[in-house]
């Protein structure tokens, strides 16, 4: 897939986002994705040999998307339909869009800062702080820079449409099985290696380009040197990155289901006593990334046309 467009799905995202008259309207292909997950997950994972039957589901998923993605390019128009599906699966604008309204919610209130986090973290919410609610903000930036943006951009320009299609129907099943609990631990097993692995270039190029784009080299040497500290093998490197160049502590102690969590924090001299300002500094981080990325795809499609 050219540079070029992937450049224009890029631009494409930015100036439309997700608008809501067309999703009230119809399902989004990543609810599509959650849908079909959703229904085998029902019906496959019980009984015996889970782990095969969640790796049938996967394989499934990557055959049938592969082979729709192949066909679609094929039609007459075919890349003008794979720039728009690029655009639809790309979440920069969305992300930032998320992360803003957080911002301006803990502006409002700390009450309306927490549900308005809840949107889009899977932690408890209910006795978060201020910092807490920022930090939960900037790490989901972070996070989801990476496999929200920089993934799905990197598989389309590598495999065209069904690279992409492929890529988000992994890490949509990874979200919703790939978990460490008795349900899933069997059964979600293929999706949540397979999303890592997918993300393993995607992790690294997004801190570097967070580095690269803020001249520091101590946000480089932060991502190798904490982001495999992190619980994740992906998600700590932009997140590494991102605390470095603010300047601030992430991660930390955080509450799911009710049980406190006590995870280091991530460059722990930084701030803490942050607030909606880091928030906005954060999405700043990853428009100027994105600004830099068109110019790479750009340099991309030159240099191979």
């Amino acid at each position: 897939m050219s540079g070029l467009a992937l450049a224009a799905a890029l631009v494409l995202d930015a100036l439309l986002g997700e608008p809501r008259w067309l999703w009230d309207r119809f399902p989004h292909p990543v609810v599509l994705m959650g849908r079909a997950i959703t229904w085998l997950e029902g019906r496959l994972n019980s009984g015996a040999g889970r782990r095969l039957k969640g790796t049938a589901l996967v394989a499934l998923g990557v055959m049938g998307l592969g082979i729709l993605g192949w066909g679609v390019e094929r039609l007459p128009l075919g890349e003008i339909v794979g720039v728009i599906a690029a655009a639809i699966l790309i979440a920069q604008r969305s992300l930032s869009d998320h992360a803003r309204t957080v911002a301006n919610a803990l502006r409002m209130s700390l009450r309306a800062g927490r549900r308005s986090v809840a949107m889009i973290v899977g932690r408890d919410t209910r006795e978060m702080s201020e910092p807490e609610v920022t930090r939960a903000a900037i790490e989901s930036v972070a996070e989801n820079f990476s496999d929200g943006v920089i993934a799905p951009a990197f598989w389309y320009l590598v495999a065209g449409l069904p690279g992409i299609l492929i890529y988000k129907a992994i890490n949509t099943a990874d979200s919703m099985i790939g978990y460490r609990t008795e349900q899933y631990l069997e059964f979600g097993w293929a999706a949540a290696r397979l999303d890592d692995l997918l993300n393993w270039i995607p992790a690294r190029l997004s801190a570097a380009l967070i580095a690269i784009c803020h001249g520091s080299g101590a946000a480089w040497r932060a991502a190798v040197m904490d982001g495999p500290k992190h619980r994740s093998p992906n998600a700590g490197w932009p997140e590494a990155a991102m605390a470095r160049v603010l300047n601030i502590a992430l991660s930390g102690p955080r509450h799911y289901h009710g049980r406190r969590e006590d995870h280091p924090f991530v460059h722990p001299s930084g701030a803490r006593d942050i607030g909606p300002e880091e928030i906005d500094a954060a999405c700043a981080v990853i428009w100027r990334c994105w600004w830099a990325f068109i110019g790479l795809a750009l340099s991309i499609g030159w240099l191979v046309s």
